[in-house]
């Protein structure tokens, strides 16, 4: 599982063919969730609530970003690295 983002200690990465719905898997400081991209909502696992407040603004700026790689996961498995928040 590629890791495709790294900011402010969380580790945003992206299985290689996952299940709908389209998602992200999130790393912080030993919890661990499932973020929908459509929303930034968390549906699986658990963070911090001023994580998910960070999730939920930085997947609304990179959403395009991610939809690429959700597809390109599907395609060919190349996925690019994308922008925390700067």
């Amino acid at each position: 599982m590629p890791t495709i983002a790294y900011f402010l200690g969380i580790s945003v990465r992206m299985f290689f063919n996952d299940h709908a719905p389209p998602h992200f898997h999130v790393r912080y400081q030993g919890f661990r969730a499932r973020v929908r991209i459509e929303d930034g909502e968390i549906i699986g696992g658990k963070v911090p609530p001023t994580v998910a407040r960070v999730l939920k603004e930085w997947s609304a700026l990179r959403r395009e970003a991610l939809m690429r790689n959700w597809q390109a996961a599907r395609i060919d498995g190349t996925m690019e690295k994308i922008a925390g928040l700067e």
